[in-house]
């Protein structure tokens, strides 16, 4: 069976310190006022019954990717391991892609007018590390990435462990980011 990456947040063990926000802008040399990834926090219930969930937020690199599929030059494209990707040389900012994507996970870089967002730091797994700057950076150890397909893995054994959701199941993109409950 083939690569299919993917990664899980631990939203018990996250305490939302934006570690992960700062590693990747500093990894993906990310303008400021942009992010690859951010926290989100939400509040369940009301007094004094109250949770609250900290989720790290970035692409969903989808199964189903609506991003790739109303590109109109082919700039956002299946990568390896099933990473959605975008080729800067090939985008025209039109953002289409932004328009399809339910995850708000893309923005247009002011430096070169074309698409980015979080690409699972394929560049560091293709350099042969095993870990994306957001997972090695977490002082939690909040998350898990790896291969989907390999039952052996770290993500594969937490996901089959726990309960874990995706955001917008509805859409039917078949996200591979998940939330550990």
């Amino acid at each position: 069976m083939s690569v299919r990456y993917g990664m899980a947040i631990d939203t018990k063990s996250c305490v939302g310190c934006a570690a992960c926000v700062i590693a990747c802008k500093k990894e993906n040399n990310v303008p400021n006022g942009h992010s690859r990834d951010w926290i989100f926090t939400s509040t369940i219930g009301s007094y004094p019954e109250l949770s609250m969930t900290i989720e790290s937020r970035r692409c969903n690199h989808c199964e189903n990717a609506p991003c790739v599929t109303v590109c109109p030059t082919g700039a956002s494209y299946v990568g390896p391991g099933g990473t959605i990707l975008v080729n800067p040389d090939k985008c025209t900012g039109c953002k289409a892609c932004i328009a399809a994507c339910p995850y708000g996970a893309r923005f247009v870089d002011p430096r070169t007018g074309s698409i980015d967002k979080c690409t699972f730091c394929l560049h560091r797994i293709e350099d042969g590390l095993s870990t994306t700057a957001c997972q090695e950076i977490c002082p939690t150890s909040s998350i898990f990435f790896g291969d989907l397909s390999d039952p052996e893995s770290e993500i594969a054994q937490v996901l089959a462990e726990r309960d874990n959701y995706t955001l917008l199941p509805e859409a039917g993109t078949e996200p591979r980011h998940y939330f550990l409950k």
